[in-house]
């Protein structure tokens, strides 16, 4: 029962988030379809983690690499070479062999069906990789859960790029893979950052910030790969109002990432108490005043993203009047 359970809490986030995007995209495949991508993702992920276990017996027979690979250095080397490159190594095979498969036997592809196969595969992977860390023990449900599409976010450059040029090879399907492979690791450095002395530990302070702008950039390929007019930001008619502009996308990718970031230290901080101490006003205090912060921060980066928003639309329609 216990096994079944955690194989449900592994297999159901992703599996929802890819009906989410099943319902989102006109004119998908078939669910069916769908649902062998992501198997295949999964078994994608086993392929993975069995290549990084032999290139880890190999390496560490090198003293060298035993002497730092627990420091930030050692880290970041063995995410750039070793996990990035296997894992959307092993997610792109998966993509391009399934996708030759129906283009030969059945139908010309469509963009945005590439695009959709490349995210059932990544959530596939996605799944692999809860059941792992919920065999060992090393991760929460909640933990898991929160993280569901961020293989989805890594393979999206690529998974991109791949959509524009499949069936054939451009020379930006690399491009855009290596760009995965670069996000990837930062991620995974910035994740355990945390666990060194200061000033290292507040890196990890980048995490959810960088992760909401690869969501954002996975939603502003999702409609550019739909043909949907990307959502725009950025207004300004001179270098000097451009530059504010950055600096105020960049202030509410801080503000929002870290208050997503403030919202989960909260819950996990919560997961240890139990019900009778819920209702101590030391925790009912701790609790109230960790909500009210983070929300607040929340509230600046919605207001300055609806304030860059509206600079857009203004814009427009001033030049919308202008030409009539």
């Amino acid at each position: 029962m216990v096994l079944y359970n955690m194989f449900l809490w592994a297999v159901a986030p992703p599996l929802l988030l890819l009906v989410y995007y099943y319902w989102r995209l006109a004119n998908s495949p078939s669910l069916l379809r769908l649902l062998l991508f992501f198997v295949a993702g999964a078994i994608s992920g086993v392929v993975a983690l069995s290549l990084e276990w032999l290139v880890e017996t190999q390496v560490n027979s090198f003293a060298l690499w035993r002497q730092i690979r627990t420091t930030v250095v050692g880290v970041a080397l063995r995410q750039l070479l070793e996990v990035g490159p296997i894992e959307e190594g092993c997610k792109l095979i998966v993509v391009v062999a399934l996708g030759w498969y129906f283009q030969h036997r059945q139908y010309r592809l469509r963009p945005t069906t590439v695009f959709l196969f490349t995210i059932a595969v990544a959530l596939g992977f996605t799944a692999e990789e809860n059941w792992i860390y919920f065999i060992h023990d090393t991760a929460s449900v909640f933990e898991r859960s929160l993280t569901t599409p961020v293989h989805a976010m890594f393979s999206a450059p690529w998974g991109y790029a791949l959509a524009l040029s499949f069936p054939r090879y451009h020379p930006r399907v690399a491009k855009a893979w290596l760009n995965s492979v670069v996000c990837h690791a930062l991620v995974n450095v910035l994740s355990s950052a945390w666990r060194y002395p200061q000033p290292l530990s507040f890196l990890s302070y980048g995490l959810f910030p960088f992760l909401l702008w690869m969501f954002w950039r996975l939603e502003q390929l999702l409609r550019k790969v739909q043909r949907i007019p990307p959502i725009a930001l950025i207004s300004g008619y001179t270098p000097q109002h451009r530059f504010w502009q950055r600096g105020l996308v960049m202030f509410a990718l801080v503000l929002g990432g870290n208050a997503i970031f403030g919202f989960f230290l909260l819950l996990r901080s919560l997961n240890s108490v139990t019900l009778t101490q819920l209702f101590e006003p030391k925790i009912l205090w701790f609790i109230f005043s960790r909500l009210l912060l983070n929300f607040t921060f929340g509230l600046i980066a919605w207001k300055i993203y609806r304030y860059l928003r509206n600079q857009v639309r203004s814009k427009r329609f001033s030049a919308c009047v202008l030409k009539d």
